[in-house]
């Protein structure tokens, strides 16, 4: 009977040891793989993405001024997305563009000041990563959310959403830079598409489409207007984008077309310029420019309450404003 004891003390012990030697194990495995997870490189996405929203508000207010004066008070919602792809020799830039504005004074209904809706796509290759040249394809799309009126006149539109809508699709050649600052596009071969799909500015031939064809003598109609146009042309594009001073930022971008079949050596101009003065992370003010000529566009006028097309004209639009912008 005494040996029953001592046997079980023996087992016992040898349980310990046995457990301690398992354990032992157990946290040498651990160790390792904690080690193999240390050693294991996190490969970075090539997606980069960067989201720009912001709001700019500018306001003019008198009571009892001598000198006159109306108040005012305008705003402008502004979204730009972009979502870019890069490995090695090869680049896919996408970026998207919103903005829209309005602006109320005094005695005046509510009128919009700006509207845009853009889309940009680039894809491109080189031969090596020393090489600043790129074989590109590019795409771009560009229209308007809402109708746009001949103010003071609103009854009848003269723009709206897909009326005019514009894409532009060609490959070419681009060059960049080692600090991503300049960029210069050549494309020989771009066909540019023009959409008009409201009939009514259609039959009117409104932005270069074919416009209908009515009986001189009964004005009956006899063939709509289209509502695409299709050319075939040459496009150059530049655009720089840089920190010019301290909180001091600059992007211009120019945009060159001329329709080999339709009046070669006619250029249409797209000249884009913002200048950003940043005050902190989230407040900035910024000074838009916006030039463009268009031989298709033609200009509207009121003349004796009655909207008359006039020839093509430079058209201008500068704006400035102060306002919150957030990134995520």
């Amino acid at each position: 009977m005494r040996f029953l004891p001592v046997a079980f003390g023996l087992f016992f012990l040898f349980s310990l040891n046995s457990f301690a030697q398992t354990g032992d194990t157990i946290t040498t495995k651990r160790v390792e793989t904690v080690k193999k997870l240390d050693s294991v490189k996190v490969v970075p996405s090539p997606w980069k993405k960067e989201n720009i929203v912001g709001f700019d508000l500018s306001e003019i207010a008198f009571v009892n001024w001598n000198a006159g004066g109306n108040s005012s008070i305008s705003g402008l919602l502004k979204g730009t997305f972009t979502r870019n792809y890069e490995v090695k020799n090869q680049k896919w830039l996408n970026e998207l563009v919103v903005r829209y504005g309005i602006s109320k004074q005094d005695g005046v209904e509510l009128r919009k000041t700006d509207d845009a809706l853009q889309f940009n796509s680039t894809f491109g290759y080189r031969k090596d990563t020393t090489s600043n040249w790129y074989h590109s394809a590019k795409f771009n799309f560009r229209t308007q959310l809402t109708d746009g009126y001949s103010y003071p006149n609103t009854e009848i539109s003269i723009s709206e959403m897909f009326a005019p809508a514009y894409t532009f699709l060609g490959a070419g050649a681009e060059y960049n830079d080692k600090q991503k600052t300049m960029q210069l596009y050549f494309s020989p071969v771009t066909m540019k598409n023009t959409l008009v799909l409201n009939q009514r500015l259609a039959n009117q031939g409104a932005f270069g489409v074919t416009k209908a064809i009515y009986d001189p003598i009964t004005e009956e109609l006899i063939r709509e207007g289209k509502k695409s146009r299709t050319e075939l042309g040459i496009l150059v594009m530049t655009g720089y984008k840089k920190e010019i001073f301290t909180n001091i930022k600059l992007d211009n971008r120019l945009s060159l077309y001329s329709d080999y079949i339709n009046n070669f050596g006619n250029v249409d101009v797209d000249w884009q310029m913002q200048w950003e003065f940043i005050v902190n992370k989230h407040v900035r003010a910024t000074i838009n420019t916006h030039l463009i000529y268009d031989d298709d566009i033609k200009a509207k006028e009121e003349i004796d309450g009655e909207q008359v097309t006039v020839g093509p004209k430079i058209q201008l639009k500068q704006m400035l404003g102060v306002g919150l912008t957030y990134r995520f």
